[in-house]
């Protein structure tokens, strides 16, 4: 264990009549002396000189820190600028080489498909005229009516099936091999 630190003894009967050095005559001083912050007036003065310093030295250090704060604000503000500058710059770079590829992409669809459109309603033409030449012909006539009853006939059977529950996956491929085979039987045949 460490000794008990040393303690100061106070006799308060012996600072009842200090004497003032820094006064030309010797005064008495109050009773409430050593509770003052400032026992003479060269400590006074000392202290409010220090106080001012203090204060001068806050005021400088806090305009000091003001003008970085504001320096460096400013930086950044101008940075923020220069890069929204150029990020504007860019986008609208890109929004027009945009633009321009798709007013190009545009009129390639477009002629390709004013070609199709011609082509298709021409050759729609071609065959329409095919069917009038072969309207008399009687394997024609056959073909449309075995087309209309089988579709008819495979479409109430569906829907039969449909409301049994009984109409799946298999059945309707089972029914679509039927349907192809008597087709390219039909194609042979006529």
């Amino acid at each position: 264990r460490a000794p008990a630190p040393p303690s100061v003894e106070s006799t308060e009967g012996s600072t009842s009549s200090l004497i003032d050095v820094d006064s030309p005559h010797v005064s008495s001083v109050p009773s409430d002396f050593e509770s003052q912050a400032a026992q003479t007036k060269t400590q006074a003065e000392r202290m409010e000189r220090e106080a001012e310093d203090k204060a001068r030295a806050a005021s400088h250090k806090s305009s000091e820190a003001a003008n970085e704060a504001s320096q460096k604000a400013s930086e950044a503000s101008s940075k923020a600028s220069g890069e929204s500058k150029k990020f504007s710059q860019y986008a609208s770079e890109k929004g027009k080489a945009f633009s321009r590829d798709a007013k190009e992409e545009y009129e390639k669809v477009k002629k390709s498909t004013s070609k199709g459109y011609r082509d298709g309603k021409q050759e729609a033409k071609e065959k329409g005229n095919e069917l009038s030449r072969n309207r008399d012909n009687p394997v024609v006539i056959g073909n449309a009516i075995i087309i209309a009853l089988v579709s008819t006939g495979l479409g109430f059977g569906a829907y039969k099936k449909y409301t049994q529950g009984e109409l799946d996956w298999k059945l309707a491929g089972a029914t679509a091999a039927v349907v192809g085979a008597f087709s390219v039987g039909d194609y042979y045949l006529s």
